[in-house]
């Protein structure tokens, strides 16, 4: 092998280290530029949709998280939850209890229970009369509440009280069922909200 030879395959060899490392620097320094891209913390919270994790949720437990700057429950009814609400002495009490307020829920969540899941209600914390947030009230008959009380949501405001599936009682002052947000279901222990399912 002669010099000039010698020199050729040197000469390769360094433009191959030479375009490798350049490649690899320019990978490490589009890596802050492509997050860049994507939404911000921020924007997120005002309007993308937010995963909730649902698998330490026990029966009869709530979780709330944001989204879109407001709060979302996402509670897990127990059996005796369920009954209730399917109950014609709960549904007497009821202003709306076939949520034909079409703008309170998607359509996948038009029915008794207000959910894709029966197990699972996820609805926006705000009261619909003047936006108080209510207190999760899951308790039976509380001396506060009296021995009607199955279980619910009431507002302190202005007294507006609402069913476990988020149904406005009648005779108070809020006038429409609370707010259920687009939601999927990834798996069995997340939900998306944010996002309908149509549009998985």
């Amino acid at each position: 092998m002669d010099l000039d030879e010698i020199r050729q395959d040197r000469r390769k060899l360094l433009v191959v280290a030479a375009s490798v490392t350049g490649l690899a620097g320019l990978a490490t320094a589009s890596i802050p530029f492509i997050r860049s891209l994507g939404p911000s913390a921020r924007a997120r919270a005002a309007g993308g949709p937010v995963t909730v994790d649902i698998s330490k949720l026990e029966p009869g437990q709530q979780v709330s998280i944001q989204w879109r700057e407001r709060p979302v429950w996402v509670l897990r009814r127990t059996s005796a939850m369920r009954e209730i609400l399917r109950s014609p002495a709960m549904r007497e009490r009821l202003r709306d209890p076939d949520s034909e307020v079409e703008t309170q829920q998607p359509e996948y969540a038009r029915n008794e229970l207000r959910s894709i899941k029966p197990e699972y209600l996820v609805v926006i914390g705000i009261c619909t009369h003047l936006g108080c947030i209510p207190t999760f009230r899951p308790d039976i008959a509380p001396d506060d509440l009296g021995k009607d009380w199955r279980g619910g949501y009431y507002c302190p405001c202005h007294g507006s009280r609402f069913d476990l599936a988020g149904r406005v009682y009648t005779g108070v002052p809020a006038p429409t069922n609370l707010v259920v947000p687009p939601h999927r279901y990834l798996s069995d222990t997340q939900v998306i909200v944010g996002e309908d399912p149509a549009t998985a």
